[in-house]
């Protein structure tokens, strides 16, 4: 992709770990154990080749490197994946896309290469026990088929922009419309996304003493101490994307970003404005995750108005391309 702009350094952190999924809490980060359907399947010898692999169908193996080495095929390792990253009761439609969404992330990881350790992608893959956790035991069936019907229906299927696999950013919910991207992202465009308006948790209300906020703040690295004294009446927006989304804060003579100020405090989007409040600082929050490229709340809103998945991504990626694994470029498809 070349050099990345403004989004650069961030855009893996920004994929791996900032969007909300239906609980409030890191999505891409941190690591899974127990096994899932897949790995239950697969981790007998019964039907593994001579190397103790297992027999692929994508032709692309993730290395569940744990405690007891595995191979997994990509598409089984996504119905793990997908379902960790939104809510199965979404429509199908909208479950489809966001697996393609997460082929692709997996697939540029890959660097063109066959094969890569679990480890190295920075993802959840979430086990039979986690799946009948998060989703109840009654639920665990109907859910697991619905996910993995959208595994198969995309199969192979990645997004590209000028040849190259596309940086795929999802979040849980758009402050009403998504943030638009920089020169070598045009395809992280600010579309709107009225729908997200109304979705569950959409405005966030926090509040802080200024000795609390102060020590957030002051625990940003490379910032600079701010004192309890300077806030909140020396907190300044000092900027805004077309979308809402802050870009920077001024506390004093300190500057910061507005992704570092929403880790910082543990606010779910960096949409915010900041008001006195009877002498603490109160936080308006809108939106659920970083704000880029595809909003999982709207999405399904539109496919619930007969969206297909494709129109969904062609609307939040515009100018991508949705193509097979069996057309892409040779220089990504080569073997590792």
């Amino acid at each position: 992709m070349g050099q990345k702009g403004r989004l650069g350094k961030g855009l893996l952190v920004l994929f791996a770990g900032c969007c909300f999924p239906y609980i409030v809490t890191l999505g891409w980060t941190g690591s899974i154990n127990g096994r899932g359907p897949a790995l239950e399947r697969w981790g007998k010898a019964e039907g593994l080749n001579e190397e103790g692999k297992m027999p692929l169908d994508s032709g692309r193996q993730i290395i569940l490197d744990r405690e007891t080495t595995m191979y997994l095929d990509a598409e089984e390792y996504l119905v793990g994946v997908v379902a960790r990253q939104i809510p199965a009761d979404y429509t199908l439609e909208a479950l489809k896309a966001q697996a393609v969404i997460a082929r692709t992330y997996i697939y540029q990881q890959m660097g063109g290469k066959r094969q890569i350790a679990e480890s190295a992608l920075d993802m959840d893959y979430l086990g039979q026990v986690q799946l009948e956790k998060l989703w109840g035991t009654k639920n665990y069936l109907a859910f697991y088929q619905r996910v993995e019907e959208a595994i198969k229906e995309t199969k192979g299927e990645v997004l590209l922009w000028q040849g190259e696999y596309a940086d795929a950013l999802f979040c849980r919910c758009s402050a009403g419309s998504t943030r638009p991207g920089d020169e070598s992202h045009p395809y992280l465009a600010a579309v709107r996304c009225p729908e997200d308006l109304a979705s569950d948790n959409f405005l966030q209300l926090k509040e802080w003493t200024p000795e609390e906020f102060s020590r957030l703040i002051s625990a940003i690295p490379d910032g600079g101490p701010v004192s309890a004294d300077q806030v909140p009446g020396m907190i300044q927006i000092g900027g805004r994307d077309s979308s809402g989304y802050v870009t920077q804060v001024q506390i004093g003579n300190v500057q910061f970003s507005g992704d570092e100020v929403r880790y910082a405090l543990g606010i779910q989007s960096p949409c915010f404005s900041f008001e006195d409040y009877g002498g603490n600082i109160r936080a308006e929050v809108k939106g659920i995750g970083h704000g880029y490229g595809f909003s999982q709340f709207a999405a399904n809103k539109k496919a619930q108005e007969g969206w297909t998945y494709r129109e969904l991504l062609d609307y939040f990626y515009p100018g991508t391309s949705l193509e097979a694994e069996d057309t892409v470029p040779d220089a990504l498809d080569s073997s590792g």
